[in-house]
């Protein structure tokens, strides 16, 4: 640990201790001769951390603000959890992906086709320029939901269950502090980007919410370097990161895991820091 601040045993630093835990950096709270010390994990956290500091004891509003956020609904302990209540469009995207499961039998029945990028039923895709033919012909003819529908299609429970727990925890967070109208607007732009970019690559036999899951952890990510109010591992970042990365390399085929839907991961991060950066963060909820 570093020792990174020294202050006077009368300054009450339980809320913004509590704050810090939020924002997932590691610190500590020590006595010593009279006076409290602040020490952290990460030396890189020195100079954020002692910013907010001063701007916590400067501030009083910004310490009411803190200590409402405390008694949130949704944080107990300091840590983020809500109720179903608190984020109905992610409670209920998850659930259509589990309907599908169920009804195309996890891919392997006829129904999937209806929910692919196009129907490979009809159309062939072993070229780039065969692929964008049966798009357009496919979207001309108004069957503009295959932009979406990928990311209710599954092929297997354990595929469904590490998106839906990834997809609950962000995008609960997403929809309470910002909105339910930005979760959608994140969830359709990442949506037929990741979507778009796999089908192109590769054609349309994938399926999956991991597009969107990797938008929504890349709009978290950069968004909360602006405002910060989500809580998570700062290793999250970087195990996914790493993790899409070596999705483009033999080794999950190699493992057994089979083929990844890399490019919808990578269109899907991409989408998601592009709309951190072109739309503003909010400041919607404190409690």
């Amino acid at each position: 640990m570093y020792r990174v601040k020294q202050l006077d045993t009368s300054v009450n630093l339980a809320d913004f201790s509590q704050w810090l835990r939020q924002q997932g950096v590691a610190h500590r709270i020590s006595e010593e001769g009279g006076f409290q010390v602040l020490w952290l994990e990460n030396p890189d956290h020195a100079e954020p951390v002692l910013a907010a500091l001063d701007r916590f004891l400067a501030e009083p509003e910004l310490r009411q603000a803190v200590e409402e956020r405390n008694r949130s609904p949704v944080h107990v302990a300091g840590r983020w959890q809500p109720s179903p209540r608190h984020a109905p469009t992610v409670l209920g995207v998850i659930g259509i992906g589990v309907l599908m499961a169920f009804l195309t039998s996890l891919g392997r029945n006829e129904i999937s086709a209806l929910l692919m990028f196009v129907d490979p039923r009809y159309y062939d895709w072993g070229s780039l320029a065969v692929r964008t033919d049966a798009v357009l012909d496919t979207l001309s003819g108004g069957q503009v939901w295959r932009l979406i529908t990928p990311d209710f299609l599954h092929f297997s429970w354990s595929h469904i269950l590490f998106n839906s727990v990834m997809l609950w925890f962000l995008g609960s967070q997403i929809e309470w502090f910002d909105g339910r109208g930005r979760l959608l607007v994140l969830f359709l732009i990442t949506s037929v980007f990741s979507n778009s970019l796999q089908y192109l690559v590769s054609g349309p036999l994938f399926g999956g919410l991991s597009g969107v899951v990797y938008g929504i952890l890349g709009y978290c990510w950069l968004s909360q370097r602006q405002h910060p109010r989500f809580q998570f591992p700062p290793a999250l970042i970087t195990f996914a990161v790493v993790w899409m990365v070596i999705g483009f390399t033999p080794l999950p085929e190699v493992i057994g895991l089979g083929r990844m839907a890399n490019e919808a991961h990578l269109g899907g991060f991409v989408a998601g820091l592009v709309c951190a950066l072109v739309l503003p963060a909010r400041r919607r909820r404190a409690s």
